[in-house]
């Protein structure tokens, strides 16, 4: 199932995705809920009765995708928990090159650095080395701590595409990341959250590509990641507990802008879209910060 948040002249709603529509969960019922976050913290990450309301939803609950104002998949996530250097060929690129991770290198980004499909990315003021990164987001569905290779993949409720934006100068000027990481409006998530059951464990086995103006700049596939969703939830739940509408970004592939020769930054007018197989296409036009 694929659930898909947008805003209209009433406020936030849920959708099901069929096909090029989707089914406006709010005109089906009036229970439903607006925040899948809110629902998979009351519902322990059940998402069953979501399908059932949208088959009793009548034909006027249907909207076309084209013209929906998307929202963030979860509207207000717990923990943004982000893995660094999770591909090999990504880490070679790289100053940690001759430095291979033995264990997942975690950070986190706060919610305000975070933009909807169709949104622009934005460019800061203060620096032009803004950067792409395409990423499998994770959601948890579940409270999980101390998991286990055996039951890790319980807590999942499902996926998304992120663009992991970072501004490349901030994230250099010290040993922490989380700078570079978190200006405001720099990251991509969406275009809505897929459920599990469309997917193979893990999100294992899907082609990860990130275009910009058209142009392919990174192309892999989840199998590669040195740190598996099943071995970082393992590891990360021996300190953190994960709860419903936490998200997770799991890395990104080597051909990120600054490996390049020159560097490739994103600036106003471009567009970038991140396609995961199975996910769909997270597109977000860049655009300059305003200098009001």
């Amino acid at each position: 199932m694929k659930i898909v948040a947008f805003t209209n002249e009433k406020g936030p709603r849920l959708g099901v995705v069929e096909g090029d529509q989707a089914i406006d969960l709010s005109a089906a019922g009036g229970n439903a809920p607006t925040d899948l976050g809110d629902w998979l913290a009351v519902h322990d990450g059940d998402l069953k009765p979501l399908a059932d309301l949208a088959k009793r939803a009548p034909a006027s609950a249907r909207r076309p995708l084209a013209n929906l104002t998307y929202g963030l998949p979860i509207a207000r996530p717990g923990k943004t928990i982000c893995l660094g250097l999770n591909y090999l060929e990504h880490v070679k690129e790289g100053a940690q090159r001759d430095n291979v991770p033995k264990f997942p290198t975690i950070f986190m980004r706060g919610r305000t650095s975070l933009v909807p499909h169709g949104k622009p990315i934005v460019r800061p003021l203060v620096s032009e080395t803004l950067d792409y990164e395409a990423e499998m987001i994770l959601v948890v569905g579940r409270r999980a701590r101390h998991l286990t290779a055996a039951n890790a993949l319980s807590c999942v409720a499902g996926y998304s595409c992120g663009n992991e934006g970072s501004v490349r100068e901030f994230q250099r000027k010290t040993t922490q990341w989380d700078m570079g990481k978190n200006f405001d409006h720099t990251g991509g998530f969406g275009p809505w959250f897929v459920s599990t059951d469309e997917l193979p464990p893990g999100g294992k086995g899907l082609k990860i590509e990130t275009r910009l103006n058209g142009k392919v700049m990174q192309s892999d596939n989840t199998d590669n990641m040195m740190f598996p969703v099943i071995e970082t939830l393992v590891y990360v739940t021996q300190g953190i507990t994960l709860e419903p509408g936490d998200i997770i970004f799991t890395g990104t592939p080597s051909g990120v802008g600054f490996a390049r020769t020159p560097p490739v930054w994103m600036k106003n007018g471009d567009v970038c879209e991140v396609e995961i197989g199975g996910i769909g296409v997270l597109r977000n036009p860049i655009a300059d910060e305003s200098a009001a």
